[in-house]
């Protein structure tokens, strides 16, 4: 046992000194944070404001087109000949031909510059809504504001209730998305240090370093410390990511409200306002839609105890159990391209547990789903998506020891193989070889 320490120690001081690991610790936080922000930002910054020149022939969609930040439309009486000799000499960067309100129209845009998809699509979904609109009225005397006035809004809640009557809120897509997060962790932490662990075996193997290594320790005592050290990296990679992403969150959200004092302040006028006060209180009053009872709501449908504990199981027993995997191919094979071959079997599970995830989510409670979830190659990633869904005691209990029973089976067959394919050089291993070092003696 302190020979497996010892060999912890080593795997885990060696890569944590790195400079590549620290500058990956550090930085990994911002580039997710980058991921996230920068597209929002980009989407919300400021644009350059098209001005596009309406030519309606028809005269119904006058009042049909409303203005945005970036998008402003202004109404031309004029001909559409006369528009297009004089186009470059006005500030419109658009014009918009109309000539029909039929079902089947055809409006020409004649621009300056190439407007954008969402550009395009805002006006045709406009002019088709105008059509609809007009089309109503002329036939049936209904009116736009009626039109408005008639649109339901159904907010569906989901209620899981047991055989014994009792109700649980939940919210689908905080469960969603809460499973496919915690299921692509899990798929690239076991992928990235799995690797890892191949990688230093075969590194070992080829500059006979391990020949010097067992003439002191046992091949099994040697893999295992070689998977727990590299499997204590990466959680402490994987808590410090944590760690800073949260100190980064706080700062970033700190900035936000800073900025916008003025649009809280106005907010909380409103609330103020008896009339909007006395609105909100058949929705259970005014603090119901405060940040804080929104987070306290979202969080109170999580059965967050759970899903963390199943979560850290999960990451580091998927981890162990394909890690061993993983240690014995490196042992098998002189150099990574030799790997390939090995690694397809077992990474198949692992991607096809992924790809499959969106269907499961659709049926958390189906066959697939029940099967997947217990068995050990795919457990770790299927497992994750169900638990927000709920899943029964007795299930989760189940995945977990069959995924324990897995990791000690693939463990040892990982040792039969590490024990003789660490000392094969210079020969290329076949899958009828590795069979028979399972069941070799001595």
């Amino acid at each position: 046992m302190n020979k497996i320490k010892l060999i912890i120690v080593r795997e885990y001081l060696t890569r944590v000194k790195k400079k590549s690991f620290i500058v990956m610790t550090l930085l990994g936080p911002i580039l997710m944070a980058g991921l996230m922000i920068v597209p929002i930002w980009l989407a919300t910054k400021d644009k350059d404001i098209q001005i596009i020149e309406v030519i309606d022939e028809t005269g119904k969609f006058i009042n049909q087109f409303e203005n945005t930040k970036t998008l402003l439309f202004e109404h031309q009486f004029t001909n559409i000949n006369i528009a297009k000799e004089n186009f470059y000499d006005t500030k419109y960067t658009s014009i918009l031909h109309i000539t029909s309100i039929k079902q089947k129209s055809n409006v020409k845009m004649y621009y300056k510059k190439q407007p954008g998809f969402a550009t395009v699509q805002k006006i045709k979904h406009t002019i088709e809504n105008g059509i609809r609109n007009i089309d109503l009225e002329n036939k049936f005397k209904i009116t736009k504001s009626q039109i408005e006035a008639s649109k339901p809004k159904v907010n569906i809640e989901s209620i899981s209730l047991d055989i014994e009557g009792e109700e649980e809120s939940k919210d689908v897509g905080i469960s969603t998305a809460l499973g496919f997060g915690g299921a692509i962790m899990i798929y690239f932490f076991i992928f990235m240090y799995g690797i890892q662990i191949m990688r230093g075996v075969i590194e070992e193997k080829t500059s006979r370093i391990v020949e010097i290594i067992i003439s002191s320790v046992k091949p099994f005592q040697l893999m295992m410390g070689k998977i727990i050290g590299i499997a204590l990296v990466g959680l402490t990679q994987f808590l410090s990511w944590i760690i800073l992403t949260a100190i980064l969150y706080s700062l970033i959200i700190a900035f936000v409200a800073g900025g916008d004092l003025e649009a809280l302040s106005q907010s909380q006028q409103a609330l103020e306002d008896p009339n909007v006060q006395e609105a909100l209180k058949s929705m259970g009053g005014a603090e119901s839609f405060t940040p804080k009872a929104m987070i306290d709501g979202i969080m109170s449908e999580i059965p967050l105890t759970k899903l963390l504990l199943s979560f850290l199981f999960y990451f580091l027993g998927g981890y162990l159990l394909y890690g061993a995997l993983l240690a014995a191919v490196g042992s098998a094979v002189d150099s990574e391209a030799d790997s390939q071959q090995f690694m397809l079997p077992i990474t198949i599970p692992l991607i096809f547990s992924f790809v499959v995830a969106q269907t499961v989510m659709e049926n958390p409670d189906g066959p697939l789903a029940f099967w997947l979830s217990i068995f050990p190659l795919t457990s770790p990633i299927i497992m994750m998506v169900r638990i927000p869904f709920g899943v029964e005691i007795w299930e989760l209990l189940l995945s977990m020891s069959l995924l324990i029973l897995g990791f000690i089976g693939a463990t040892w067959m990982a040792a039969k193989i590490y024990r003789t394919g660490i000392l094969m050089y210079g020969k290329k291993v076949t899958y009828k070889e590795l069979w028979k070092w399972l069941f070799y003696k001595g």
